[in-house]
């Protein structure tokens, strides 16, 4: 019988396991901090990923660890929207209607919302992460306004004080992840499209 000769993996394929994991094991801690807050314990966290104990704290420290590195992630997206959104061509209105699906299409992932949430409410949050969800809040708040105020200029947008129009569609937009909590197997089924919270602001 011929020996059969397995050849070692290469840096690049030892590299793209580990973040396959990394990915994987943050993954199934999404789901357990978005059920149990920062009371989820890394073994939660292990047994969720179907991985060991020791393999999870082979990529994270502690769950103080993947919290941190959860919250980062789940502000990637809305941090490359409104770069994307400033940089774009197009009129107030068009770039506010973009910006305004970019921003529903985010509570398709209601685990992350959820997360962001308890970054907020949770005591024990380290004020870093809290500071830094605030400010990405403000940054999408603000930048909403700017268009709404511009939309209004070239009577794309509806009359009225922008401000309680900013306020008016994160109340909207930020109820829907609730709906994941109260009817999880229908969620996706029923999400709604994004034209129906632009017609708020149409004039």
């Amino acid at each position: 019988m011929r020996r059969r000769i397995v050849m070692p993996r290469t840096a690049e394929a030892k590299q793209r396991i580990r973040e396959e994991q990394r990915a994987h094991i943050l993954e199934a801690a999404k789901r357990v901090f978005a059920r149990k807050g920062l009371a989820a314990t890394v073994d939660d966290v292990a047994i969720e990923a179907g991985v060991s104990h020791g393999l999870a704290y082979r990529y994270f420290a502690n769950k103080e660890a993947i919290f941190s590195a959860l919250t980062k992630q789940a502000l990637q997206a809305p941090s490359a929207d409104l770069q994307r959104v400033r940089d774009m061509p197009g009129t107030p209105g068009e770039r506010l209607k973009w910006l305004l699906s970019a921003f529903v299409a985010s509570r398709q992932q209601p685990e992350s919302f959820l997360l962001l949430g308890q970054v907020l409410s949770s005591q024990t949050a380290p004020d870093e992460l809290r500071e830094l969800v605030r400010q990405r809040s403000q940054d999408l708040q603000s930048t909403l306004r700017q268009l709404i105020v511009e939309g209004q200029e070239t009577f794309e947008v509806a009359a009225g004080d922008p401000d309680q129009l900013v306020r008016a569609l994160f109340a909207c937009v930020d109820g829907l992840p609730r709906w994941a909590v109260y009817d999880p197997e229908h969620y996706h089924e029923h999400f709604p499209d994004a034209e129906i919270f632009w017609r708020l602001l149409k004039p």
